[in-house]
């Protein structure tokens, strides 16, 4: 897998040497295998569950299927280079070709479009992929950041989920065929 480029961020492909740093807490391994500084918080708990809805064993299990499509944000031209956070996939696309996705940016560079930046340079490479046939992401209602950047690149509403302990969530789509967005 390659790395994708934004007008602002490159997207560096998530391996799984660095899946094991970063669930490990191995920072200064996590740095070096990144080519790049982890936002201070990281890695931690909370964070390393919410990038990685699955056991380090089932990662290791199937890599190319549970870490496809996963990249880090890096801001480009940024010395020294530095991680803002993550778009992952929650594995490869299911059978239907519908992949889900799924992303997070350190609080300190939020709000200045970087998610979805992000978010629409790895939809527009799933949907160009050849088993990709729609890209879908849940968030809450109440998680008004979120619902833009999914509106903003293109998806559109496509149902409900229900999470175990949140609720009900808010299931977007963006089909193949759909017209690109540039954010």
């Amino acid at each position: 897998m390659i790395a994708l480029r934004t007008a602002r961020l490159e997207l560096v492909p998530i391996t799984l040497p660095l899946v094991e740093a970063v669930i490990l807490g191995h920072r200064d391994a996590a740095e070096s295998l990144a080519l790049a500084r982890m936002p201070e918080p990281w890695p931690n708990r909370e964070l390393v569950e919410q990038a990685f809805s699955v056991s380090i064993e089932d990662i290791r299990a199937n890599p190319s299927g549970r870490l496809w499509g996963a990249r880090m944000m890096v801001v480009r031209g940024s010395n020294p280079r530095r991680v803002i956070g993550s778009v992952v996939f929650r594995s490869a696309p299911d059978h239907g070709g519908v992949a889900e996705i799924a992303y997070g940016v350190e609080g300190p560079s939020q709000g200045q479009g970087y998610a979805t930046e992000a978010v629409n340079g790895s939809v527009n490479w799933a949907l160009a992929e050849p088993l990709v046939r729609a890209v879908q992401a849940a968030t809450f209602a109440w998680h008004r950041a979120s619902v833009r950047v999914l509106e903003k690149v293109g998806m559109v509403p496509s149902g409900t989920r229900h999470h175990e302990t949140m609720g009900e969530m808010l299931v977007f789509e963006r089909r193949a065929g759909a017209a690109p967005r540039a954010p």
